[in-house]
């Protein structure tokens, strides 16, 4: 996309609390920086390279939802239908990826939300940092529930290993233990004001993720006799349960509120490079995914869990590590989405209160622990009482199609529309015909898998 002279829409200016575009990127970036002037080669972050970025961008596609893509396969009607699905979705995806550089570029600010506000204004702005924290705050809910599935199968191993029975204990009751480990492990990492400590967890969280799709992968290849598979489809039952299956990959592929400070991060922040970074991501996440839908569906069929490690018997070994592995991913990944969540609550606070970050350290540390208790205790009570990810996923799935396609086309319609040019070729009303159909396609799949969750998953 060649970029042209562009007047920005930018109506955050007539926001008489938040004038400073700099101040307000910093405020929405953390709660806790410092709003001091900076220099040019401090506006410059760490310079990373393509396969730096390439690597970043795969960590942040690359998480939990991999645990639901068999379950995935076998709504959309098998392994064809899921893959099919994917492909199609992936144009979009990357394609989405590139807009946001562009309109990065285009409106000279450096994060997912900064854009959104720099670029639709305001309104669409607010919208998308309220859409952020409801993401985040339903995401965390996700990983505790998540916690829970694999301590209930590890303590089972144990408790029958010990005991030689399936005895139940106050103790191995599923809600004990996820609010000891909540409250013993991941309070104590939500509550501090920076998460730099969380940087090495990144590393792990990749090894992880590989570990389990090369389980599962083995596990088809080598099954175990035991296990009989359920009815394996080969095609979709309706046309309507292929996009109750989109919630999950739009989950799964969600990277794009993470790509834009990682674009602005790049040696040569342009468009080109940046393509093939995308796109060399997310042929990699598709591998993974494709690899782990493909065989968890194969090796269980239509009685595939919503978590595919429910689906294995609590005794095996390798997969007992897989859950060991996602239980330490999870427990380090919960604080940095708190993180992002509340630094864009602070930010919305900060702005409509006329205040600075630095203004009262004291109110901003006892904010900050109100917050954090009153997020954490909401995601733990309601994870107590939602036993299933998959009607969680299905919520935030759809908030997901958001991110990936409706805020980047409307990025892209008004970031064309502001272009001030004496003639419009054809490749201007391709781009914004291309942005309406982002914006109207991603409106489709956020209504239609938000009512079937909230009609028929949460009225089970």
């Amino acid at each position: 996309m060649a970029q042209s002279n562009v007047a920005i829409n930018s109506e955050y200016g007539d926001w008489p609390w938040s004038a400073d575009a700099g101040e307000r990127a910093r405020l929405l970036q953390s709660p806790c920086v410092e709003v001091e002037p900076r220099s040019a080669e401090e506006q410059r972050p760490a310079v990373t390279s393509i396969l730096g970025a390439i690597f970043i961008v795969v960590n942040a596609a690359l998480g939990a939802g991999l645990l639901n893509f068999p379950a995935a396969f076998s709504m959309a009607g098998g392994v064809v239908a899921g893959i099919a699905m994917q492909m199609c979705m992936l144009v979009f995806i990357i394609g989405g990826l590139v807009i946001l550089a562009y309109c990065s570029q285009a409106s000279n600010e450096s994060t997912y939300q900064e854009v959104v506000w720099a670029v639709c204004g305001k309104v669409t702005g607010i919208l998308c940092e309220v859409a952020i924290a409801v993401y985040t705050f339903g995401t965390c809910i996700a990983f505790l529930i998540i916690i829970g599935d694999q301590q209930d199968k590890i303590i089972a191993a144990l408790m029958a290993e010990s005991s030689g029975a399936k005895n139940s204990h106050w103790y191995t009751d599923r809600k004990f233990t996820i609010s000891i480990t909540a409250f013993l492990l991941i309070l104590p990492l939500s509550i501090p004001k920076e998460i730099g400590f969380q940087k090495y967890a990144s590393g792990l969280s990749v090894i992880g993720t590989w570990y389990v799709t090369a389980v599962i992968g083995v596990k088809y290849i080598w099954p175990d006799p035991d296990i009989i598979p359920g009815e394996i489809q080969t095609s979709p039952s309706s046309w309507m349960s292929v996009f109750n299956a989109m919630p999950t990959i739009c989950f799964g592929f969600q990277c794009h509120v993470s790509s834009v400070p990682v674009f602005n991060s790049m040696k040569q922040p342009e468009l080109k490079p940046w393509g093939a970074v995308v796109t060399a991501a997310m042929i990699i996440a598709l591998v993974v995914y494709t690899g782990t839908g493909v065989c968890g569906f194969l090796t269980f069929g239509s009685g595939v869990e919503q978590d595919v490690l429910l689906s294995y018997p609590s005794n095996d070994i390798p997969v007992a590590i897989a859950r060991a592995f996602v239980i330490v991913c999870v427990l380090t990944s919960y604080p940095i989405l708190h993180f992002c969540g509340r630094a864009v609550l602070e930010g919305l606070w900060l702005r409509y209160k006329g205040e600075t970050v630095e203004e009262d350290v004291v109110r901003e540390r006892r904010r900050r622990l109100l917050q954090t208790c009153t997020w954490f205790l909401l995601t733990l009570l309601l994870a107590l009482f939602i036993p299933d990810i998959g009607r969680v996923i299905s919520l935030i799935g759809g908030l997901a199609a958001c991110f990936i396609f409706v805020f980047p086309g409307l990025c892209l319609i008004h970031t064309k529309l502001s272009e001030i040019q004496e003639a419009r070729p054809a490749s201007w009303w391709a781009l914004v015909s291309y942005g309406i159909f982002m914006v109207t396609f991603g409106a489709f799949i956020f209504g239609q898998t938000t009512t079937h969750a909230v009609f028929v998953d949460l009225a089970k």
